[in-house]
């Protein structure tokens, strides 16, 4: 399975901070947003990404980013002139995914909590052939997401997209796993009333299909949607609280690597001696202890 990362938009919630940075390269703490989700990706044994953002930004994720080798990954580059709604992301990496299964994961978003690695595997498991797997996260008011609805056996009733009455608490985090079918969907896809390709309407086809599966988060499970200041304050702060109490990193993204056995002991060593002046880079170095 490949992944994607769309990290475009103009971001205008986080203005002025974005009117000359992508959001997805703020900091959250000590690194870069787009980390969070790429490590939401590497713990799901997914070694190709693609990231998708603006003409404007593109550059500096290469920039950061690189080709993939240094953590044992490829990574690839395009360009989204507008944003058109989430769905598009398949229409514009179809040539990546090249008729395998893709998951889809929004560059903002930050999940953390136990036995996600083990969730994230299930979900990757249960569409590679067949359907779609999303997400359930209870929310205290969901109108502003995606909804989904489903009965006690965790088969998906409905879903609708920023509804005023919902029909359940939980919302749909900015997290997808799709079949290799999703290319043909998402192109015959037509714009919403809000001119986008909506990410709901993606999902719906594979409900009239009867393949779309439903993970739930449960309480003690963090999904931080880095989309204000506000919130961007919160996740640092969360970040910040659980690195400091455990002394391991949340994302470390050559950890990961490291773990997953995509770069040998000698490549981390090495890895953290080039910002052995930081307390990242001694991190890695101290792992090896």
């Amino acid at each position: 399975m490949k992944g994607i990362i769309l990290a475009g938009g103009s971001a205008t919630r986080l203005y002025p901070l974005s009117k000359a940075l992508s959001k997805q390269m703020m900091p959250v703490y000590d690194k870069p947003m787009i980390y969070y989700p790429l490590s939401t990706l590497m713990l799901a044994g997914i070694r190709e990404v693609l990231i998708i953002s603006t003409p404007r930004d593109l550059p500096m994720f290469r920039d950061l980013l690189g080709d993939g080798s240094r953590l044992g990954m490829t990574f690839q580059y395009v360009v989204q002139e507008e944003p058109n709604g989430l769905a598009q992301a398949f229409v514009l990496g179809a040539d990546f995914l090249n008729g395998e299964p893709g998951c889809l994961i929004l560059g903002d978003n930050l999940f953390y909590g136990q036995g996600f690695t083990a969730m994230l595997q299930h979900a990757k498991e249960q569409c590679k052939e067949k359907g779609a797997c999303i997400f359930g996260y209870y929310v205290k008011d969901p109108r502003a997401y995606g909804v989904v609805e489903f009965d006690a056996n965790c088969h998906v009733v409905s879903i609708e997209e920023k509804p005023e009455n919902p029909k359940s608490q939980y919302a749909v985090p900015g997290l997808y796993f799709y079949d290799a079918t999703v290319v043909d969907k998402a192109a015959k896809l037509k714009p919403s009333e809000r001119g986008e390709y909506e990410i709901t309407d993606l999902n719906k086809c594979y409900l009239e299909e009867g393949t779309l599966h439903v993970e739930l988060f449960g309480r003690g499970f963090a999904w931080l949607d880095t989309g204000n200041c506000e919130s961007l304050l919160e996740a640092s702060n969360f970040v910040a609280t659980i690195q400091n109490r455990q002394g391991f990193y949340v994302s470390c993204i050559e950890e990961i690597a490291w773990r997953n056995g995509w770069i040998t002991t000698e490549h981390l060593h090495q890895l953290g001696l080039e910002h052995s002046n930081t307390a990242y880079g001694n991190y890695l170095i101290q792992l090896l202890h």
